[in-house]
């Protein structure tokens, strides 16, 4: 009787060979320069796809390969380039990094290797599990997200309806997404090693 493989999605996705894995790490920080980019109608704000990117990358790469994804992303936003979302208009840089929004930024790396560490332990193989590993996820981006966000304008500001109550309905839709295509993903996976052993 044939079993699959006991291949994951990472180590299919991270085989050995060190060029490789700096071009998928390189391929991350694209995809996520991209989704700080686009912007898709929803109510009540427009909603980018970054939160999705940074969880997709968790959950594909693990902790390890996700967390150097992120910070190799914050480098190159600290350089100067225009890989977050409102850049080059809003500022580049570190100035753009200490600005509002830069609570969020540390809770991407937080997320992403959290996210990347519960998938190693299996959480991604059933939507339950998974919409739980995303929820921490997205947990962990809010709070220093917030917690920054306060200090910079101030606590007597309307923090939350700023910097999160908009976002909710867009953000529940990315964890639903997220919850339900892994598992399929990971079907396919097995699907796939059974058919070529």
């Amino acid at each position: 009787m044939r079993t699959a493989p006991q291949e994951t999605l990472r180590t299919t996705l991270l085989p050995a060979a060190l060029p490789y894995q700096v071009a998928l790490v390189l391929a991350g920080t694209v995809l996520l320069a991209l989704s700080a980019k686009i912007q898709v109608p929803f109510f009540p704000v427009p909603m980018t796809l970054q939160t999705f990117a940074v969880l997709f990358l968790g959950f594909a790469l693990g902790a390890k390969y996700a967390g150097i994804t992120l910070l190799a992303y914050l480098a190159e936003g600290a350089a100067g380039l225009p890989v977050f979302a409102g850049t080059p208009e809003k500022g580049v840089g570190l100035a753009y990094m200490m600005g509002p929004t830069g609570g969020y930024l540390l809770g991407f790396v937080m997320a992403a290797v959290a996210t990347g560490y519960l998938a190693e332990r299996g959480w991604d193989k059933l939507w339950w599990k998974a919409a739980i590993a995303a929820l921490i996820g997205m947990v962990l981006i809010y709070v220093p997200g917030l917690l920054w966000l306060g200090t910079i304008v101030g606590w007597d500001q309307p923090v939350l309806a700023w910097g999160l109550w908009p976002f909710l309905y867009g953000e529940a839709l990315k964890l639903g997404l997220l919850a339900f295509s892994l598992p399929i993903l990971w079907h396919r996976i097995r699907r796939k090693g059974l058919d070529a052993s």
